[in-house]
Protein backbone atom coordinates (compact mmCIF):
# COMPACT_ATOMS: atom_id res chain seq x y z
CA UNK A 1 0.00 0.00 0.00
CA UNK A 2 1.13 3.52 -0.77
CA UNK A 3 0.27 6.68 1.12
CA UNK A 4 -0.64 10.11 -0.21
CA UNK A 5 -1.80 13.57 0.78
CA UNK A 6 -4.42 15.46 -1.23
CA UNK A 7 -5.13 19.13 -0.64
CA UNK A 8 -8.43 20.93 -0.95
CA UNK A 9 -9.64 24.36 0.07
CA UNK A 10 -12.47 23.63 2.52
CA UNK A 11 -14.56 26.35 0.83
CA UNK A 12 -14.24 24.45 -2.49
CA UNK A 13 -14.53 20.86 -1.24
CA UNK A 14 -14.27 19.92 2.42
CA UNK A 15 -13.80 16.74 4.39
CA UNK A 16 -17.40 17.09 5.54
CA UNK A 17 -18.56 17.18 1.93
CA UNK A 18 -16.59 14.01 1.12
CA UNK A 19 -18.21 12.25 4.08
CA UNK A 20 -21.64 13.41 2.91
CA UNK A 21 -20.96 12.39 -0.72
CA UNK A 22 -19.42 9.01 0.32
CA UNK A 23 -17.15 9.21 -2.75
CA UNK A 24 -15.73 11.86 -5.07
CA UNK A 25 -13.79 12.18 -8.28
CA UNK A 26 -10.59 14.18 -7.65
CA UNK A 27 -10.67 16.27 -10.81
CA UNK A 28 -9.24 19.62 -11.81
CA UNK A 29 -5.57 18.80 -11.15
CA UNK A 30 -3.45 20.59 -13.75
CA UNK A 31 0.06 20.11 -12.36
CA UNK A 32 2.18 17.43 -14.06
CA UNK A 33 3.84 16.22 -10.82
CA UNK A 34 0.50 15.99 -8.99
CA UNK A 35 -0.95 14.18 -12.01
CA UNK A 36 1.99 11.73 -12.05
CA UNK A 37 1.34 11.05 -8.36
CA UNK A 38 -2.30 10.26 -9.11
CA UNK A 39 -1.23 7.92 -11.96
CA UNK A 40 0.81 5.97 -9.37
CA UNK A 41 -2.18 5.48 -7.04
CA UNK A 42 -3.68 2.04 -6.63
CA UNK A 43 -7.04 0.93 -5.26
CA UNK A 44 -6.78 0.69 -1.48
CA UNK A 45 -4.00 3.28 -1.14
CA UNK A 46 -4.62 5.59 1.81
CA UNK A 47 -4.83 9.36 1.51
CA UNK A 48 -4.57 12.16 4.03
CA UNK A 49 -7.33 14.68 3.30
CA UNK A 50 -5.71 18.05 3.89
CA UNK A 51 -7.58 21.34 4.25
CA UNK A 52 -5.42 24.05 2.68
CA UNK A 53 -5.81 27.80 2.88
CA UNK A 54 -7.29 28.97 6.17
CA UNK A 55 -6.46 26.66 9.07
CA UNK A 56 -4.29 24.24 7.07
CA UNK A 57 -4.40 20.76 8.58
CA UNK A 58 -4.73 17.05 7.89
CA UNK A 59 -8.34 16.39 8.89
CA UNK A 60 -9.23 12.94 7.60
CA UNK A 61 -8.20 9.71 5.94
CA UNK A 62 -9.59 8.60 2.59
CA UNK A 63 -8.95 5.63 0.33
CA UNK A 64 -8.43 5.40 -3.42
CA UNK A 65 -11.42 3.51 -4.86
CA UNK A 66 -10.86 4.07 -8.61
CA UNK A 67 -7.51 4.44 -10.35
CA UNK A 68 -6.48 7.16 -12.79
CA UNK A 69 -8.84 7.86 -15.68
CA UNK A 70 -9.45 10.83 -18.02
CA UNK A 71 -10.70 14.05 -16.44
CA UNK A 72 -13.66 15.26 -18.52
CA UNK A 73 -13.11 18.83 -17.26
CA UNK A 74 -9.71 18.94 -19.02
CA UNK A 75 -10.14 20.29 -22.54
CA UNK A 76 -6.50 19.45 -23.39
CA UNK A 77 -7.10 15.75 -22.59
CA UNK A 78 -3.69 15.60 -20.84
CA UNK A 79 -4.87 15.20 -17.24
CA UNK A 80 -6.88 12.65 -15.35
CA UNK A 81 -8.34 11.96 -11.95
CA UNK A 82 -8.91 9.28 -9.33
CA UNK A 83 -11.86 8.54 -7.06
CA UNK A 84 -11.56 8.52 -3.29
CA UNK A 85 -13.90 7.61 -0.44
CA UNK A 86 -13.73 8.59 3.23
CA UNK A 87 -12.30 6.19 5.80
CA UNK A 88 -12.55 8.38 8.88
CA UNK A 89 -11.64 11.69 10.48
CA UNK A 90 -8.57 12.33 12.59
CA UNK A 91 -9.55 12.70 16.26
CA UNK A 92 -7.36 15.79 16.35
CA UNK A 93 -6.53 17.67 13.14
CA UNK A 94 -2.78 17.83 12.54
CA UNK A 95 -1.93 21.39 11.57
CA UNK A 96 0.70 22.50 9.12
CA UNK A 97 2.39 24.36 11.99
CA UNK A 98 2.60 21.11 14.01
CA UNK A 99 4.06 19.28 11.01
CA UNK A 100 6.62 22.02 10.26
CA UNK A 101 7.88 22.23 13.84
CA UNK A 102 8.37 18.46 14.24
CA UNK A 103 11.91 17.38 13.25
CA UNK A 104 10.65 13.88 12.41
CA UNK A 105 8.60 15.39 9.56
CA UNK A 106 11.19 17.82 8.17
CA UNK A 107 11.52 15.77 4.95
CA UNK A 108 7.77 15.48 4.35
CA UNK A 109 6.79 16.76 0.90
CA UNK A 110 4.23 19.02 2.57
CA UNK A 111 7.15 20.87 4.20
CA UNK A 112 9.52 20.83 1.21
CA UNK A 113 7.04 21.40 -1.67
CA UNK A 114 4.04 22.80 0.11
CA UNK A 115 2.18 23.94 -3.03
CA UNK A 116 1.95 20.45 -4.59
CA UNK A 117 -1.71 19.43 -4.39
CA UNK A 118 -1.20 15.65 -4.56
CA UNK A 119 1.92 14.30 -2.91
CA UNK A 120 3.43 11.08 -1.59
CA UNK A 121 3.77 10.32 2.11
CA UNK A 122 6.25 7.73 3.40
CA UNK A 123 4.96 4.86 5.57
CA UNK A 124 6.90 6.29 8.54
CA UNK A 125 5.41 9.78 8.03
CA UNK A 126 1.96 8.22 7.66
CA UNK A 127 2.17 6.36 10.97
CA UNK A 128 3.60 9.38 12.76
CA UNK A 129 0.96 11.84 11.51
CA UNK A 130 -1.77 9.30 12.33
CA UNK A 131 -0.45 9.05 15.89
CA UNK A 132 -0.39 12.87 16.13
CA UNK A 133 -4.04 12.86 14.98
CA UNK A 134 -5.08 10.21 17.51
CA UNK A 135 -5.83 7.45 15.03
CA UNK A 136 -4.19 4.13 14.23
CA UNK A 137 -2.10 4.22 11.06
Amino acid sequence: MNYWLMKSEPSSYSWGQLVKDKKTSWNGVRNFQASANMKAMKIGDRVFFYHSGEGPAVVGIAEVCKTYYPDPTDETERFGMVDIKPVGPLKTPVTLADIKKDPKLKDMTLVRASRLSVQPVTPEQWKYVCSMGGVKG
